[in-house]
């Protein structure tokens, strides 16, 4: 039986500057992975795009007029919640990067880097992993682990050794697809014990899972 190739990851730009718009134009449209779906310069014409095309990742400026992108992240995730938010940011700054993940983000990417690093980025939100630029994702770890909210020791949860292992490659920052590669299982297998591990943990987000596994000696980091 053949199986249909994947087409490009549909891409929406959220920028209000246009030489920035105008940078991930053409750092995208020459890559046959990826496809420009629109283009808005405000959170308001960001959500309204999005909801006519349908994006699987949204590439979304923080500072934007009539409506954040933070603000937009939120509205965006609540209507559409299969479509990934990625924060592009010039801000290297834990309030703004806790505050992108409170709003439902998968990643934080600073504007300053490289046009490799961005479509890494893409291509990792989209297959529901999560990407942060190296030089604030110790910031969010470090805060995280301060102030994330109590959970079960590792000793005391029904975690079962697959569920573990699973937990330690989200920790390590591996999408649902490399994790599944990696202990020869489906996609949705995946997905579903990393909706388990959340609930039995009593955590929400990638970042809270990252700094449980590090204080509980699953991974190290930083």
């Amino acid at each position: 039986m053949r199986t249909e190739k994947p087409g490009p990851i549909k891409v929406l730009l959220v920028d209000d500057h246009p030489i920035v718009l105008s940078g991930l134009r053409n750092s995208l449209s020459g890559n046959p992975k990826f496809e420009i779906v629109g283009e808005a310069s405000n959170g308001s014409d960001a959500i309204r795009l999005a909801k006519q095309t349908k994006p699987a990742v949204v590439l979304m400026d923080i500072s934007l007029p009539e409506m954040n992108g933070l603000e937009a992240t939120k509205l965006l995730k609540s209507a559409l919640p299969n479509t990934q938010v990625l924060i592009l940011s010039m801000h290297k700054s834990k309030e703004y990067v806790l505050e992108t993940i409170r709003a439902g983000a998968q990643g934080y990417i600073l504007k300053d880097s490289p046009p490799a690093d961005l479509l890494e980025a893409i291509e990792r939100v989209h297959s529901h992993g999560s990407f942060f630029s190296p030089s604030v994702e110790q910031l969010l770890i470090d805060e995280v682990r301060k102030h994330s909210r109590p959970t079960k020791m590792l000793s005391d949860t029904v975690l079962s050794h697959r569920e573990v292992e699973v937990l330690r490659f989200i920790a390590e920052g591996l999408t649902s697809r490399e994790i599944a590669d990696k202990l020869h299982l489906s996609v949705r297998t995946i997905e579903t014990q990393r909706k388990s591990v959340m609930s039995k943990l009593n955590l929400s987000s990638v970042a809270e899972l990252t700094a449980y596994a590090i204080n509980q000696g699953i991974v190290e980091k930083g």
